[in-house]
């Protein structure tokens, strides 16, 4: 992968993995990204995964030939990029520790040892002169740990966006880049909006020609859609129009209604995304929650609850804040529906929301009055 004369890059795939973060599916698997800026001196950006360390090592080498790193640039400290220091060190003492302090004090967290005698302790607007290449760090706060760094580089005009710009899937698999960006960030940064909203008008100050993220592929066309898209993203606006329903069903007339309903709306020509939260990728569904307009929320009373899927779901919306929405509801029950009760309470706290005065109650199964209000329904959204 060429990004430039001097900046190589010495990252991994990975196509063990299954999950994640310990729940993301990652079919295509996940790329580890690391790069060696080559001048009169050396710095390497980041490590990767711990099981990779001797392909990370050895790419390293490939890169430099006889040369050793002057530094090691350490953007975050989530092990899938951190995990490699201390094997690093050992095969070159003699190179700098370039982080944030709040960095180093996690790497004593991790590791035991914070490597005081090779520390470079860099904060805001500090700099790097590596000969032609100066490295300038932005803090980026909550994007998304506290200890984030970016940096960028004035000579090729480069930004090391750490986890910002990234996406599920290795390199060496060609697929869509939106969708799995779109995952990946409302799935792992979604929560801090606010934060990615600060460093992008951080960003806005800089001509950036390339951006080299620690996951998914280097960017170096049609920035603009991207970052378009990140402003997008990170202030909760629906990306596109139409509607998610998002349902759980235990014996399929609550699945009845939302298919009707479905067929409703897409006969009046609207995009309608179905999600059985039951069988579904619980981060796809969330990804639809976040990027459609309207969203229709359909459960059985459970428990005096609300079904255990559908309580999952909301949950992963409004702790990634959740917010800017047309909500409507369909509720199922056979003796004391509650369903719409629980759900309008847990999304109390979401901003923006705007309830359709419409919300279909299920006895049991879909009657002449329900069906009514399932076409009242689908006439207002």
């Amino acid at each position: 992968m060429y990004i430039s004369n001097d900046i190589k890059y010495i990252g991994v795939n990975d196509h063990e993995i299954d999950l994640f973060e310990g729940q993301y599916i990652v079919p295509n698997g996940m790329a580890y990204n690391s790069y060696a800026v080559i001048d009169e001196k050396i710095a390497i950006m980041d490590t990767v995964d711990a099981r990779f360390t001797d392909e990370w090592l050895s790419n390293i080498k490939n890169a430099l030939g006889d040369r050793q790193p002057d530094y090691l640039v350490v953007q975050h400290m989530e092990p899938d990029h951190s995990a490699n220091i201390c094997q690093f060190m050992d095969a070159y003492p003699g190179a700098k520790i370039v982080s944030s302090s709040k960095a180093f004090v996690m790497m004593k967290q991790f590791f035991s040892n914070d490597f005081v005698e090779n520390q470079m302790v860099v904060g805001e607007g500090d700099t790097l002169c590596l000969g032609k290449h100066t490295l300038t760090f932005v803090t980026a706060p909550m994007v998304h740990w506290p200890e984030v760094i970016v940096t960028y580089d004035s000579f090729d005009k480069v930004l090391f966006s750490a986890d910002g710009f990234g996406k599920f899937g290795a390199l060496d698999v060609e697929e869509e880049w939106a969708c799995e960006a779109r995952r990946y960030y409302i799935g792992i940064v979604g929560k801090y909006g606010v934060q990615v909203q600060s460093l992008l008008k951080k960003a806005a100050g800089l001509d950036i020609k390339t951006i080299c993220p620690l996951h998914g592929p280097v960017l170096n066309e049609n920035l603009g859609y991207y970052i378009n898209l990140y402003d997008i993203w990170s202030s909760y606006r629906a990306e596109e129009e139409g509607i998610v329903i998002a349902y759980t069903s235990v014996y399929g007339n609550t699945k009845k209604a939302v298919m009707q309903l479905a067929e409703m709306l897409e006969a009046k020509g609207k995009k309608v995304v179905v999600n059985d939260l039951a069988r579904c990728d619980m981060a796809e569904a969330v990804e639809d929650a976040f990027r459609y307009d309207k969203i229709v929320f359909a459960t059985t009373t459970y428990n005096a609850d609300i079904f255990p899927f559908m309580r999952e779901f909301i949950n992963h919306l409004t702790e990634r804040n959740f917010q800017n929405k047309t909500v409507a509801f369909i509720e199922n029950g056979s003796w004391a529906p509650t369903a719409v009760k629980v759900m309008k309470g847990m999304l109390e706290k979401s901003k923006n929301l705007t309830y359709t005065d419409t919300t279909v109650k299920i006895l049991s199964a879909l009657n002449e009055e329900s069906s009514l209000q399932l076409k009242k329904l689908a006439e207002e959204l």
